[in-house]
């Protein structure tokens, strides 16, 4: 009982500091100067063709000078007509738009995205590059924003917002919920001078430090991690130049997955890199999270057999429940999502046991996506 005490405790005072953590990141406000730097914007893509033309009407819409950046599409063996609607983008609504060309991925490794990202660094013509998906929308201010940043701060990579277009059903809502947490520990990591997550749909960073670090090297046989393996790298390399971009201008839309099945395929395609991070943060606080999930789930066997008692069970829940909704009001504050209470009421009941779940499954089982099976 006092042992459960003590860790449930640690596990409120993680969820305290990291709310703490949320604030110390200031907001960024662009100054109006003049646009200097160039990007090359590199997106990988596999039978995307539903969700490109999204993409590509937000590039029309970019507010930035048309000759400081470019696009790349890695196409990695797509067999829908992905191509074709880029191509008809380009004939008509981005004929005068910025420079976008489509080149084949080269496969070197058990990773795809990997693969396609080092294929495109080849021909991008900018030290600075951008990595997003073909399911997201780009913010009309976006390289504006993340332009003026890097004229005012002095940064090797830059990791920004990103978060969900959902509906009103409740499996959208549990992932808003849960894609908020992630964004809120991202954040939450900057603010405590130990970062340990990003994501790979909004990340920027020099090309010149990622040859600096090889690239992907060491953990390109993982066929996720194409993002956080790079932050532990640049990290490593010069930790102080490593940033979050905290601004609503520079905030990149995706969306939820639409079946119980894709989500399970899609958490534990995220979880099954986490055994080989080497950042010890980020290690000890997934280990303190999953602590605290372990104990409200268990709590009614916990209960059945006289371990604790059931106020106690009950004082847990209700404890676990105010503590993660102080950092997830400040993270759905910052994105102007408005948390509901009901979605957020049975989500609390869920989240524990899907959090078993996909630890389970990531540990002992492969996994599917885009049409492809992975081995653990």
């Amino acid at each position: 009982m006092i042992v459960i005490s003590i860790l449930f405790f640690i596990y409120l005072i993680t969820i305290a500091i990291f709310a703490h953590g949320f604030e110390k990141v200031k907001k960024f406000t662009s100054t109006e100067t003049d646009a200097k730097t160039e990007f090359s914007i590199v997106i990988p893509f596999r039978n995307e063709a539903g969700s490109l033309p999204a993409l590509l009407n937000s590039i029309e819409n970019i507010n930035y000078p048309k000759h400081l950046f470019e696009f790349i599409f890695v196409d990695d063996d797509s067999t829908d007509n992905s191509i074709e609607v880029i191509n008809y983008h380009l004939e008509h609504s981005l004929k005068a738009g910025p420079s976008i060309s489509i080149i084949k991925n080269s496969r070197n490794s058990n990773s795809p995205k990997k693969d396609a990202i080092t294929t495109a660094l080849k021909t991008a013509r900018n030290e600075w590059i951008i990595t997003t998906d073909a399911d997201c929308i780009l913010s009309e201010n976006w390289l504006k924003t993340i332009d003026s940043y890097i004229q005012q701060n002095e940064c090797n990579m830059i990791v920004a917002p990103v978060t969900y277009i959902s509906n009103s059903s409740f499996l959208h809502q549990f992932q808003v919920l849960d894609f908020l947490s992630l964004q809120a520990s991202t954040i939450s990591g900057f603010g405590l001078r130990n970062p340990f997550l990003c994501n790979g749909a909004n990340l920027a960073y020099k090309k010149g430090v990622f040859k600096k670090v090889n690239g992907f090297k060491n953990n390109n046989s993982i066929a996720s991690g194409d993002d956080i393996f790079l932050l532990e790298k640049f990290l490593q390399f010069d930790k102080s130049k490593v940033s979050y971009l905290k601004s609503n201008e520079a905030i990149v839309k995706t969306f939820p997955v639409n079946t119980f099945n894709e989500l399970i395929n899609q958490r534990v395609r995220w979880a099954s890199k986490t055994s080989n991070y080497n950042l010890i943060f980020g290690k000890l606080i997934g280990i303190l999270i999953l602590v605290g999930n372990c104990i409200i789930a268990f709590s009614p066997l916990l209960v059945y057999y006289e371990i604790i008692t059931a106020t106690s069970a009950i004082s847990y829940f209700l404890m676990k429940l105010f503590f993660d909704f102080l950092l997830l009001e400040r993270i759905s504050s910052f994105y102007k999502q408005k948390l509901t209470f009901s979605s957020y009421l049975f989500s609390s009941f869920i989240y524990p046991y899907f959090t078993l779940l996909i630890v389970l499954k990531s540990l002992f089982s492969n996994y599917k996506w885009k049409g492809r099976t992975f081995k653990k």
